[in-house]
């Protein structure tokens, strides 16, 4: 099986999936209905055969009784009494006949069709006692005794009881019908309905599953599509067919698909252009700069032999062209990580080594205490290292305090440097946004002597390695501390970098 088939009947047997839910329904709705018209079937089958049987029976004893007890002498003998109940029963449909009557002295004598299944024992008290009871004439009633009768279970079979006495004088009669045959015609019902039953609530899950299955699948395909464009694959459409809600939710989605391409499509270009433009901007403004950094160098040397009133003018315009040179320098930076043009320049290091040249370029080593063994090897890219530990350890002697204290420490495959200062440490809300591009922490000074882009060229630089920078501020409260995980071995980033944009290559090569 699949992984794709198994996700599928996974996601089948969730309660929570919609498939499952409307086979459920489905199915308790047909066995409700099932169930009820099952029971509505039998119950009225039931009483239909129970009365039919039951009607037969007690209309044919009741025509025997007055045909052939009532014919009976006034003081019937007990050999009379079992002919009678003999010949009553010979010609009945099925049923066992006990004639009673009563000597001197109240001593009964008993007449039956078959002494071994039905005897006076077989009839329940209360029946006797109803069929011996003079009923009061009155002009709803002009008979004083009736034919009454009672169901009841003799040895686990089911049986229907009647009797009757003779009016004016003669024998009491009781009849005894089996209503085994029934039963079991009725139990055959009963099986029947449930089979039917069942029947019906297969049938039911398979339609709530072919339901499911065809209300589910165009809602599968466009959550399929949903998902791929999410993912960026912006040119997927739906097929619409049909004239349905779902075919119109298909059109709507296609719909919103065509102005999310267009809208990103426009923003690429307008991305690409405004990349474009400050790429262009930066590389054209190199030239003049480097003039006028040239000139600014001239004019630096020679403010000590000026006027007085125009010495700070020079060294303004010294730094001020210093700053210039280093945010174009940035600007094509950050254009170089946009465009993706940024690669890794490998080389094996020593990070102490490293770390000391960098403070020591800059001529920090007075302010900055380094805890950093030597013989630590790593492999990275050395310039990147590089302006990713300038532009963390000048953050922290510019906006912290002295001392600085950059600690270097390896943890499994990675690289740890720790840049801690002992400053006022940075506000919660601006620890959130230190990496963003162009940041002022302060509303009020938007001038500063950064570019704004420094830690943010630090981040892209740590990501480019396959790391990442943190910042928060210390456990004690005193400054803050940044944190930069790097590989040990960035080579094999560089080679998944590598196969990517062959991928890449190739696929727009399958396009054209």
């Amino acid at each position: 099986m699949t992984a794709a088939a198994k996700r599928s009947l996974l996601a089948g047997l969730r309660w929570t999936s919609l498939r499952l839910r409307l086979v459920v329904v489905f199915a308790l709705v047909a066995l409700t209905a099932a169930v009820s018209a099952s029971g509505i079937a039998y119950w009225l089958n039931r009483e239909a055969v129970l009365t039919r049987t039951q009607d037969a029976a007690l209309g044919d004893f009741r025509q025997e009784m007055q045909n052939r007890a009532a014919s009976l002498p006034l003081h019937p003998t007990k050999d009379d009494l079992q002919n009678a109940a003999v010949q009553m029963a010979s010609s009945s449909p099925g049923y066992s006949v006990l004639l009673v009557d009563k000597r001197d002295g109240d001593k009964p004598i008993v007449g039956n069709s078959n002494l071994d299944t039905f005897t006076l024992d077989n009839v329940p008290l209360s029946l006797q006692q109803q069929v011996n009871r003079k009923q009061p004439a009155e002009a709803g009633n002009t008979y004083p005794y009736h034919l009454f009768w009672q169901r009841t279970s003799i040895r686990g079979t089911p049986y229907l009881v009647a009797g009757t006495r003779i009016i004016g004088g003669g024998p009491t009669g009781y009849m005894l019908k089996s209503l085994d045959q029934e039963r079991q015609d009725l139990n055959s019902l009963a099986w029947s309905l449930g089979i039917a039953t069942g029947l019906a609530l297969v049938g039911s899950a398979l339609l709530a599953q072919a339901a499911a299955t065809t209300v589910l699948r165009p809602v599968q395909r466009l959550g399929d599509a949903a998902r791929k464009l999410g993912e960026g694959k912006l040119d997927t459409r739906l097929v619409v067919s049909g004239t349905d809600e779902l075919a119109d939710l298909s059109r709507t989605f296609n719909r919103a698909a065509i102005s999310l391409e267009k809208k990103v499509a426009d923003m690429s270009a307008r991305e690409e252009s405004s990349r474009r433009f400050v790429a262009d901007m930066s590389h054209e403004l190199r030239t003049p700069l480097t003039a006028i950094t040239a000139v600014a160098e001239v004019l630096e040397d020679e403010a000590d032999s000026l006027d007085p009133m125009i010495a700070p003018a020079v060294h303004l315009v010294v730094s001020e062209t210093r700053r210039l040179n280093d945010l174009v320098e940035n600007l094509m930076e950050v254009t170089r990580f946009d465009a993706g043009t940024a690669r890794l320049v490998l080389d094996t290091v020593d990070v102490a080594d490293q770390v000391t040249a960098c403070i020591d370029a800059r001529a920090w080593l007075d302010a900055v205490d380094l805890d950093a063994e030597r013989g630590m090897m790593v492999r990275l890219d050395p310039r990147r290292l590089d302006v990713i530990l300038a532009n963390l350890i000048g953050n922290a002697l510019k906006h912290g305090g002295s001392p600085v204290r950059v600690a270097v420490r390896t943890d499994g495959d990675e690289l740890v440097i720790e840049v801690r200062d002992h400053g006022p440490g940075i506000p919660e809300d601006v620890l959130p946004h230190v990496f963003d591009r162009f940041y002022k922490a302060s509303a009020s000074r938007p001038r500063s002597e950064g570019s704004g882009l420094g830690l943010s060229i630090a981040m892209e630089n740590a990501h480019i390695h396959g790391g990442d920078i943190t910042a928060a501020n210390s456990p004690d409260g005193d400054g803050a501390v940044f944190v930069l995980r790097l590989p040990r071995d960035a080579e094999e980033l560089t080679g998944t970098a590598r196969d990517r944009g062959a991928e890449a290559r190739a696929e727009e090569g399958d396009a054209t």
